[in-house]
């Protein structure tokens, strides 16, 4: 290995050194497409990326050479709104040819962005790509469903993904995966996940070989649609044909939270307890598991021997074990906990965890010490974790506290809402209830006014007939 190629790939130090390097490939003569591809690659990689313009720089110098390799290797390493623009600079220069990867780099960029100008950036690169015929590459075509996926367009992605000549295992994961993370019509695009995998093991006759990302996502999907029955047959799937839940962490978890919703926690602390490797999302999930069956002693003895495996809990982990205490009515344990999260585990708390310890103490009918947890919060209360302690005063019949709480809640939703100036109806609704209980029917009749004269009304109840 020449010296280059050594420092190459053991990424240079500084951004001088990186300038240093790039002149000798000039000098020595040693200038070729993958070198400085390399050279473009850790121009992002130094930290902090002094001068990004430098990789841009590389590429504009090589430009006669009429190939899309090193400006592929630009598409890829650039941050994704700066990778659509430099396509769309692309595209303006007819000299210069496209690629199968210029297309799968630009729509991955779309994919990543996350935003309505990516997701219509990247319609018309696919729209562009059908053109020129670049779609019919079994790996543009892949991209293009996992693209319109992550944005959330699964009408496009399954249209593309039926279009295509052929397909493999990549190109099912990015369907199966698109439908199972879907936030919208959850139940829907799950069922449809499930029978998208029937469908690849009967693909072409022989079927398609899952793989352990398949696995993981139909064992979501199956959890998510609460389906024990398909659960349970991609574990014996796995069992048979895999080296077991034991031996691969992802599915391990995933068997986990699957049982766990499905109600069987004795079956998820079997697979847990077999698990020879458990990350934190393995923990997490039985920490979630014991949560929802209300195990709130067993979920923060499960904290604290997972600190003992030297694993550290997430923000997540502790949500889950907050959430135990909760349906545990473990009010002390809870609290003390949450003083411990930073000084012990390092975890800052952020507005969930106070809106579990909130929950907690409302729940619990502690409603002056939730309401004096909120006041010494750090940063402004939200709209849910009021809300959350109005009902517990309208449970337990405080209705000072309920007015105090009530109030607090109309004001802040006002403050979020300036353009009009008015709290979602549910808000004052609440408000109402909490002096109907106290029999006080005049402040009753100063909330409706007070909606009225914002113009709030209260929808009608309808029978599911209607």
């Amino acid at each position: 290995m020449s010296l280059i190629s050594y420092l190459l790939e053991h990424k240079p130090k500084s951004f001088n050194q990186l300038k240093q390097i790039h002149a000798l490939l000039f000098t020595t003569g040693l200038k070729s497409p993958i070198r400085l591809s390399k050279l473009i690659e850790n121009c992002f990689t130094l930290k902090p990326c002094i001068n990004p313009n430098y990789a841009k720089h590389i590429v504009n110098h090589e430009i006669d050479s009429n190939t899309p390799f090193l400006f592929n290797t630009l598409i890829k390493c650039t941050k994704p709104n700066d990778s659509i623009l430099l396509f769309a600079n692309w595209v303006s220069n007819s000299s210069i040819v496209y690629d199968d990867h210029t297309f799968i780099f630009a729509l991955g960029a779309c994919a990543r962005f996350g935003s309505l100008s990516g997701l219509y950036a990247g319609m018309q690169i696919h729209c562009r790509g059908l053109k020129l015929g670049f779609v019919s590459d079994v790996a543009v075509a892949t991209t293009a469903v996992h693209f319109y996926a992550k944005n959330g367009r699964m009408g496009f992605a399954r249209k593309v993904f039926d279009e295509m000549p052929v397909r493999n295992l990549v190109s099912w994961n990015a369907l199966i995966t698109g439908y199972s993370s879907q936030e919208r019509d959850c139940v829907e695009n799950c069922e449809k996940a499930l029978v998208c995998f029937k469908h690849m093991l009967n693909y072409g006759g022989l079927g398609v070989k899952p793989s352990g990302s398949t696995l993981v996502c139909v064992l979501s999907a199956a959890a998510q649609l609460g389906s024990l029955e398909i659960g349970s047959c991609v574990h014996g799937y796995v069992v048979k044909t895999a080296d077991g839940p034991e031996n691969d962490v992802y599915i391990g978890t995933g068997l986990v939270d699957l049982y766990s919703k499905c109600g069987c926690l004795e079956i998820a602390l079997d697979v847990f307890a077999m698990m020879k490797v458990r990350n934190v999302l393995t923990w997490t999930a039985m920490t979630t598991g014991l949560a929802f069956h209300g195990k709130g002693k067993e979920a923060i003895e499960l904290l604290y021997e997972m600190k003992w495996c030297n694993v550290m809990p997430n923000i997540v982990t502790f949500t889950s074990v907050f959430t135990a205490c909760c349906h545990s009515g473990l009010v002390e344990e809870g609290v003390h906990l949450f003083h411990k999260m930073e000084s012990e585990f390092g975890i800052r708390p952020n507005i969930k965890h106070y809106g579990c310890i909130a929950d907690l103490l409302g729940k619990a009918g502690h409603l002056r010490d939730a309401y004096d947890f909120i006041v010494g919060m750090p940063n402004k209360p939200d709209a849910v974790l009021l809300r959350s302690l109005l009902g517990s005063c309208r449970l337990y019949g405080d209705v000072e506290m309920g007015e105090k709480v009530g109030r607090m809640l109309l004001q802040i939703e006002q403050d979020d809402n300036r353009r009009n100036l008015s709290a979602p109806v549910e808000d004052y609704i609440g408000l109402a209830n909490v002096y109907a209980l106290a029999n006080r029917w005049d402040d009753v009749s100063m909330v409706r006014e007070e909606m009225r004269s914002r113009g709030l009304e209260i929808n009608p109840a309808r029978s599911a007939s209607h």
